[in-house]
Parts: structure tokens; sequence; C-alpha cells
């Protein structure tokens, strides 16, 4: 075979890889500049250490073993543990409970009842913590009022105890329709073979759902259930705006990135916000790469 030969039969593989990176083009700027570039200057910022005396001084690792060493960090993130903890069992049950109440057929009106559940998702997480916020309150909001009109003595939301459920009661309201969405379509993809062999075998509703359709669409809950996860561990609209109603039971640093906002904002340590930024990545990829194992080997 000729140099010549060999030449021509590379130009359309050269042409071919051209027209592809062509196409992955946009989608490889956008990650470039909005995810790659600002992990990478993250990572240099939280070296240095803006010092009175010497200015920008590199420090090394310095910010990552202070932040680590800090009680503040760490109570943070077991507040977004068990809040996680708290949030996700219940919307991946309450979710896949309302998609195969769906995929039953035997709802009436299933589309009002689907729109019902997927509408919260269209409010905006900012707009649905204050709408809450002031359900919550125990002086001006409905519950407030309900104790006053009918003398009861209902729990404040807000108190200390009830925080954390109550902040998961907001994200429970705005994404269960959505992972409700996911798992529906999933169990519409299921073959109709398989249930009318089940049928035919004697396998009563229950059966199916446990034998069919849980484990037909189980790759489906471990994604969604991988991604509420990395949400909570991203925690802050929800006790942000609501600590305006609770100052006492919130403070600047009850979430790791509210503890990250007042290190960089309130108190001008971007160097320390960066090391806690990027540790709360760490932290939450471990967690998020530590469910979908446990949960595809379960599928395997």
């Amino acid at each position: 075979m000729t140099s010549m030969s060999v030449a021509k039969k590379r130009r359309p593989r050269r042409r071919g890889a051209l027209v592809g990176l062509f196409f992955i083009a946009p989608f490889l700027s956008v990650f470039l500049f909005a995810t790659v570039l600002p992990l990478v200057y993250s990572l240099g910022l939280s070296l240095f250490q803006e010092r009175m005396i010497g200015g920008v001084t590199f420090v090394g690792l310095d910010n990552y073993a202070r932040q680590l060493a800090d009680p503040s960090f760490w109570e943070a993130v077991g507040r977004v543990t068990l809040f996680v903890a708290i949030q996700m069992p219940v919307m991946m049950g309450l979710a896949l409970l309302a998609a195969l109440a769906l995929d039953s057929a035997r709802l009436h009106a299933p589309a009002l009842f689907r729109l019902g559940i997927f509408l919260p998702y269209a409010v905006p997480g900012v707009v649905a913590t204050l709408l809450w916020g002031y359900i919550y309150g125990p002086k001006f909001g409905l519950v407030g009022n309900l104790n006053d009109l009918l003398g009861w003595s209902l729990p404040d939301p807000l108190s200390g105890a009830l925080i954390l459920p109550a902040i998961s009661n907001i994200g429970l309201w705005l994404y269960m329709g959505y992972n409700m969405l996911v798992f529906y379509a999933a169990l519409r993809v299921i073959p109709s073979d398989l249930y009318e062999a089940a049928t035919l075998d004697g396998a009563g509703a229950w059966r199916i759902i446990f034998s069919i359709k849980l484990p037909a669409i189980w790759p489906a809950v471990i994604v969604a259930a991988t991604f509420s996860v990395i949400g909570g561990f991203q925690l802050f609209n929800e006790p942000n705006i609501l600590r305006s109603l609770a100052p006492n039971v919130i403070s600047t640093d009850f979430t790791p990135n509210m503890y990250a906002y007042t290190l960089s904002f309130a108190g001008g340590q971007y160097n320390a916000a960066a090391a806690v930024a990027l540790i709360m990545g760490v932290i939450t990829g471990v967690v998020a790469f530590l469910v979908q194992r446990r949960g595809f080997r379960r599928d395997i």
C-alpha cells in the first residue's frame, strides 16, 4: 500500500473528527468557561492567603487544614447530611407512589393530578421559600392565624427543633413533581408483554409492582436520588431567606454554602471560602458516588 493511498484514507477520518468537534464545540466552550476554568481558579485561590503584612502569600494546603479543623464547618456539614437523610427518602418514596398511581390508570382526572404535583416545580426556589416562610410565621402567617382563630397551640415550624423538617418540606414541595415525572417516564417504557405474562401467571397488582415495575425503574430511582443528594449538599437559598424570620435559629454558618458565603462576602476571606467550596465539592462527589455504586450494585 503506497503512502498516497494511506493519506487518502486518513482524510475522511480527519474530516469526520473535525465535523464531530464542530458539533460538540458549543458544549465544550460552555463547559470550559463555566466549569473547568472556575474550578481551576478556585483551586489556585485556595492555595493563597491575603495577609496584613506581606500581601498575598502562597500557603499551600493551610486554608484546607484550617477549615477542616473548624467545628463550625463540621456542624454545617452535619446539618446538611441530616437534611439529605430526612428529605431524600421521603421525596423518593412520595414521588414513586405518585408515579405508580399515575401508571395504574385508576385515577380520576390523571392529567389534573399530574399537573397539580408538578406545578410547584415551575415556581422559583426563592419565591417558594418566601411563600412557605409566610405560611410558617407564628405571628403573622398561617400558623399564627390558626392559633389565634381556633385557639390552638401549633408548634413553631421555625423553631430549632423543626427548622430542618420545615426546610425539607419546601424542597419536597418544589421537587417531588419533577422526580414523579422521571419515574413515570421510566414506567411508561416498560414493555407491556411483561405485564401480560405476569397476569397469565396469576400475579396481582402488588406482585407486578414489586417484581416488574420497581426493578425496571431502579436505575431512574438511583439517578434521581443522586441528584437529590447533590442538591441537598448545595443547600443555600431556603435557609438564607428564612434566616430573616428566624435569626436566632439559622446562623450565618447554618450550611456549608452559607458558611462559604459568609467567609467570602462578609469576612473578605475569599481564599478560605474557595477551600470550603472545594472541600464540599469533594464530599458531595464522594457521597453521590457511594449512592450510585450502592444502588447500581443492588440493581445488578
